[in-house]
């Protein structure tokens, strides 16, 4: 399974006690999590990465985020960063919102919606326009 791929098994978490996860430095809201976790790599839920590879963006977003503890962000940063997915708009990253209102020099915080409405003009280069966003809030690479 994805969270599996090169380490922790979702078997070895099911076999694990709460006793010893929670020792192992887990809050039991992340203790419910990981449970929440393991329980959907043995449904089927959470893919392989071979299989990850596969679904579109939005089955991928829809399949994860049934997860306790993934959020549409947390996939969208496994789109780009990990699959390489070209066309991703992150706009519950709060790092892209205050780039956008910066760039279009907006008064408001811009909404979701209105980042995706004006987006649509970056296709399928989303993701890229993406990096540029976040290049943009520290052009001189922090040097």
């Amino acid at each position: 399974m994805l969270a599996a791929e090169g380490g922790v098994t979702f078997e070895a978490i099911e076999r694990s006690s709460d006793t010893a996860l929670r020792a192992a430095g887990l809050s039991a809201a992340k203790l419910l999590a990981i449970r929440d976790l393991a329980a959907k790599c043995r449904a089927g839920t959470v893919p392989s990465l071979a299989e990850a590879r596969k679904l579109g963006d939005e089955e991928l977003v829809e399949r994860l985020t049934a997860v306790r503890g993934i959020g549409p962000w947390t996939v969208h940063m496994l789109l780009i960063f990990q699959l390489g997915r070209p066309d991703v708009m992150p706009t519950g990253d709060f790092a892209i919102r205050l780039a956008f209102k910066k760039l279009y020099r907006k008064r408001k915080d811009p909404s979701p919606a209105q980042i995706v409405l004006h987006a649509r003009k970056w296709q399928p280069y989303r993701s890229v326009a993406s990096w540029y966003l976040w290049r943009s809030l520290n052009p001189d690479g922090g040097t």
